[in-house]
């Protein structure tokens, strides 16, 4: 899939910043690997096949014999899962849009942890409807021309 401009995405922190503008196949892996580089039940990933880092670079860990996994160093959000020899897949949810990328397939089943099942019939919490939840410190969905002080004197990013 490709897209009419550029995406940005990167790490929560914004030390590391990216663009990409072609997609390949965009998955949902219920891996044991995955589950534990991402601290979740599963990772939602897509192919990055343009990826270019505008703003630092990924640290890797190699997780396998085939594969190494790039996170920012500093706040240690997973962004890449790179299988040798193939483009790499970014995780979907560092994009600053991840809607744009919705999975269209689940890899590693057999690792699907049996509650996965029922998630969505789950009762919901609507969040803090007086706005006294948490202040986020975490870098905006969108590329910022300096980091990380692109704060206003509100504590906001510009």
């Amino acid at each position: 899939m490709t897209v009419n401009a550029r995406l940005s995405g990167g790490c929560q922190c914004g030390a590391v910043r990216y663009t990409v503008s072609e997609f390949g196949r965009s998955s949902l892996c219920h891996c044991r690997m995955c589950q534990k580089a991402l601290g979740g039940p599963f990772a939602v990933l897509v192919t990055a096949k343009d990826l270019e880092y505008t703003r630092g670079n990924p640290t890797y860990f190699q997780s396998s014999n085939k594969v190494r996994r790039g996170f920012c160093k500093d706040c240690g959000s997973p962004l890449t899962f790179e299988f040798e020899g193939w483009q790499p897949d970014i995780t979907v949810t560092s994009l600053d849009d991840p809607t744009v990328a919705p999975p269209i397939i689940q890899l590693g089943t057999e690792s699907r942890l049996p509650w996965c099942e029922g998630l969505f019939d789950l009762p919901s919490d609507q969040g803090n409807p007086d706005g006294q939840g948490p202040i986020s410190y975490q870098h905006p969905d969108h590329d910022t021309t300096h980091w990380p002080s692109d704060k206003t004197e509100d504590g906001k990013y510009a």
